[in-house]
């Protein structure tokens, strides 16, 4: 089997071997491949993928609990009770619920677990349309039409198309001559593709000064209107920081795009304080994104899950620039959400489109009220 791994990859090179591991050479990085015989498949795995505070500690639940828990299988007395088949069999024979990958990091899953508190997370299935995506109108490489259709092969319900504003730093805009001609091409999209919501919407930037880079004429004229910053934090936290919660503030804004503005790995993000700016987005019923774009994943797990603590709606966008990785982005974005705990009914596009729909013109309605 070992042979036929190295021949299949093409590109590996064995360094070492011994009984079920295989170590191999992939472009400078090693990379262990176990293969465990099947009836020890699933200790292998918990113990292997950990992490190793979740495994120790699952270690020292079942030793409570009369148990033995080793990389080989969970054993009881004399080995003749032995457990190793599946992760889920391990759990229930400790009485614990199956502890989702994703959230086995600190000690919190296990006392969840214990208490029968773990959440129920977000899944694929749950997700009925992306509200993020950019077209060859600003720096997509596709076609609406090529985003709607790979939006439709998804199974989803709605689409956004959210290109950037006249003044992004892109290396192309969506400049505000070319908006009326974008809406007559969605215009003609819609009767085409009747079985799916297409949203005419953009990713306005949020100005040195607080401003929005469309002024609120042209805004109007969208469906849906996502916030971002996208320049390096050439200002103090608390300016930016005040920047984003004029942004919220605006009635027009109903998603604010990758908080943090992190670039993976170049550049980390903002040093603002995200208590205030979570306290903002629920405030203003504002929804924060958990941007699934490899250079962004942002909001990471970590604030994500302070977020929605906090009271906040995040929405899980892939942020996709061509149309072959939304789903690709959309499901690292839903990895991130899963390990930040997030459930379903906190995330805006796991709702109908009427539901999505009413919320923005909700927060459009304040607008009016106060003109």
């Amino acid at each position: 089997m070992f042979d036929e791994i190295v021949r299949w990859s093409g590109t590996a090179r064995q360094v070492s071997r011994s009984g079920q591991v295989l170590r191999v050479d992939l472009g400078g990085e090693a990379v262990d491949i176990h293969c465990p015989a099947p009836e020890r498949a699933g200790s292998a795995l918990l113990a292997l993928t950990g992490s190793s505070t979740h495994f120790e500690g699952l270690r020292a639940l079942a030793a409570g609990r009369g148990w033995t828990l080793t990389a080989d299988g969970l054993t009881r007395g004399h080995g003749l009770d032995e457990i190793a088949s599946s992760e889920a069999d391990i759990y229930a024979a400790l009485d614990l619920p199956f502890v989702p990958p994703e959230i086995r990091e600190g000690p919190d899953a296990l006392i969840a677990a214990t208490r029968n508190e773990l959440p129920t997370l977000v899944e694929a299935p749950d997700i009925r349309g992306d509200l993020h995506m950019h077209s060859s109108w600003s720096d997509g490489r596709d076609s609406v039409e090529a985003m709607v259709q790979s939006a439709i092969a998804l199974g989803y319900e709605y689409v956004a198309i959210t290109d950037h504003s006249q003044r992004a730093g892109a290396a192309r805009t969506l400049q505000v001559g070319d908006v009326s001609r974008q809406a007559d091409e969605i215009a003609a999209l819609r009767e085409r593709y009747r079985q799916i919501t297409i949203l005419h919407g953009c990713e306005v930037d949020i100005m040195p000064d607080g401003r929005l880079d469309f002024t609120d004429q042209t805004l109007e004229r969208f469906d849906i209107v996502l916030a971002s910053l996208h320049d390096p934090a050439g200002q103090s936290p608390e300016r930016l920081l005040a920047r984003y919660i004029d942004a919220m503030r605006h009635p027009l804004v109903a998603i604010v795009t990758h908080p943090s503005n992190r670039l993976v790995p170049h550049r980390p993000g903002y040093e603002i304080d995200y208590g205030r700016l979570f306290a903002a987005a629920v405030e203003t019923e504002t929804a924060l994104e958990i941007d699934g774009g490899p250079t962004h994943l942002d909001l990471d797990s970590g604030l994500a899950r302070l977020a929605i603590a906090a009271g906040a709606t995040v929405s899980i966008d892939s942020d996709a620039h061509r149309s072959e990785f939304l789903g690709r982005q959309m499901f690292l974005g839903l990895l991130t959400a899963r390990r930040a705990w997030v459930e379903p009914q906190q995330v805006l596009n796991t709702r109908p489109i009427q539901d999505v729909l009413q919320r923005v013109h909700t927060k459009r309605s304040c607008r009016r009220a106060d003109d």
